[in-house]
């Protein structure tokens, strides 16, 4: 099994920063993509953006494009989530997920394991 603990999230007002952090442990899988997504009340679940553990290649959702980032530390198992210029809309509940695969998938449906999800609310 593999766990994934997040931390990180909190209110912020328009304009500001957040930095989310996800750490895994558990079981050793050599090839995988850290992914994150949000979900805010009532909507569906969305790609935010994924990094593939082996070479660090990246992959991010249309609406956070050139605002978030997407970073890991192998030696922490820990991926990142720096998010900059947030927007009333970017609030949700924001989870991070892996995929025991080499490839990036946008999907929440193909990712095998969850965090507890951390809220992110932002204020106008």
């Amino acid at each position: 099994q593999v766990q994934l603990v997040e931390s990180g999230g909190g209110l912020v007002q328009a304009g500001g920063s957040l930095r989310l952090s996800c750490a895994a442990s558990g079981r050793t899988i050599s090839t995988y993509i850290m992914g994150w997504f949000r979900q805010a009340p009532g909507k569906e679940r969305d790609f935010v953006a994924a990094i593939r553990w082996s070479d660090g290649y990246m992959h991010y959702g249309s609406s956070v494009k050139d605002r978030f980032t997407i970073s890991r530390d192998n030696a922490k198992n820990t991926v990142y989530l720096q998010m900059n210029s947030l927007k009333p809309e970017d609030t949700a509940v924001y989870s991070c997920a892996l995929r025991p695969n080499s490839y990036i998938t946008t999907t929440h449906q193909t990712y095998d394991y969850w965090g507890q999800g951390t809220q992110v609310t932002v204020s106008s």
